[in-house]
């Protein structure tokens, strides 16, 4: 599956997951919106959350064979800078590891948005790969192991909904 990130460069760089995706070759970095590929994009505003059912073979005619996230600090994410090209699907509930969200629900960086995304669509291999590069990577997928494999399990987007309500149900 094709990485493309929408590069606003307002983050610290020596802390930015994107440029180190971009480093390695993992990911392709974009200055402007109109170079943006269309593709899955990952959406923290969008109505409808990620799900099996938006896998590469989902025969509807878009291009899911790419995920495409927009980089830019959490204080300036807002629903307009997240207009880009193709179907918009927000992550259900995962938990950040990296050091500055480290534990914080729904606070992903860039790498462990696409980690979150592939393990959904089946593509777990691919997610290691990519936080294999961080010190802190295996962190994401042992905090979040079992809401990933549920959601791994899911049909569509409602199936992933009512497992996310399981996590969100304060007791």
């Amino acid at each position: 599956m094709e990485l493309h990130v929408r590069y606003e460069g307002d983050d610290d760089p020596k802390k930015c997951s994107a440029r180190k995706l971009a480093r390695f070759d993992l990911a392709e970095l974009h200055r402007a919106t109109r170079s943006t590929p269309p593709g899955v994009v990952l959406n923290p505003f969008a109505e409808q959350a990620i799900s099996p059912a938006d896998r590469a073979d989902a025969g509807d005619g878009a291009r899911h064979d790419r995920l495409v996230v927009l980089d830019c600090s959490w204080e300036t994410a807002e629903r307009e800078a997240f207009d880009l090209q193709g179907v918009h699907r927000s992550l259900p509930f995962l938990v950040a590891a990296n050091p500055v969200n480290y534990g914080t629900p729904f606070q992903l960086n860039t790498v462990e948005a696409f980690a979150g995304a592939l393990c959904i669509l089946g593509e777990r291999d691919h997610a290691e790969r990519l936080l294999s590069k961080f010190s802190w990577g295996h962190t994401f997928l042992e905090l979040n192991e079992e809401p990933l494999e549920r959601y791994a399990d899911c049909e569509d987007s409602s199936d992933v909904i009512a497992v996310q309500d399981d996590y969100l149900v304060e007791e």
